[in-house]
């Protein structure tokens, strides 16, 4: 393990810059900061759904989720790292099409919330599409393993599915969009 945080304050950000993994500093807006700090907030939303209850299947594939995205923070913040892989890409489609295997298909839009843990599976799939959305930006301008992206394209696939279970299982259903109240004005 690396070096232990005795003292949490440095100063050496004060400055509006950060220091990465190999020891480079950088601005704090950084496209590879944006990148592995949407990553972070991400896995803290993830934290924030494992505090609910989401039943011992799900708890087990977020809590795995949370660990790869340690990782993939870890691979964005250090250039030329690796440590996500084909591997875990595979995992995350196999939990996907474990959980989807029982839902019946999609003939309507969902719209986030069928209950709290629904609702907060939801706001963590849209963590991480834009989280997605800033290694993609990233990869415009520096070296970045095709496997980031991948891993959180599937990544917000499953969290789609999980919501959708997650939904059903709390008994307040899916949310559906109803097409005919787009033309009704509001308050009607």
């Amino acid at each position: 393990m690396g070096n232990r945080l005795t003292k949490i304050y440095t100063r050496t950000g004060d400055d509006g810059s950060t220091g990465l993994g190999d020891g480079s500093r950088v601005r704090k807006d950084s496209a590879r900061v944006n990148a592995y700090g949407t990553v972070d907030e991400l896995n803290s939303v993830i934290g924030m759904l494992l505090a609910q209850d989401t039943g011992a299947d799900i708890a087990e594939c977020l809590t795995q989720i949370q660990h790869d995205l340690f990782d993939l923070g870890g691979e964005l913040c250090i250039p030329g790292m690796a440590m996500v892989f084909d591997a875990d890409i595979a995992r995350l489609e196999d939990v996907l099409d474990r959980f989807n295997e029982d839902l019946p298909p999609l003939k309507d839009f969902i719209l986030p919330g069928g209950g709290m843990a629904a609702s907060t599976c939801h706001l963590a799939r849209t963590v991480c599409r834009r989280a997605e959305r800033e290694v993609v930006t990233l990869a415009a301008h520096e070296s970045v393993r095709a496997e980031a992206t991948r891993y959180l394209n599937r990544l917000s696939d499953l969290l789609f599915v999980l919501a959708r279970v997650l939904a059903r299982r709390s008994g307040h259903g899916e949310v559906l969009w109803q097409h005919e109240r787009r033309k009704k004005p509001v308050g009607t």
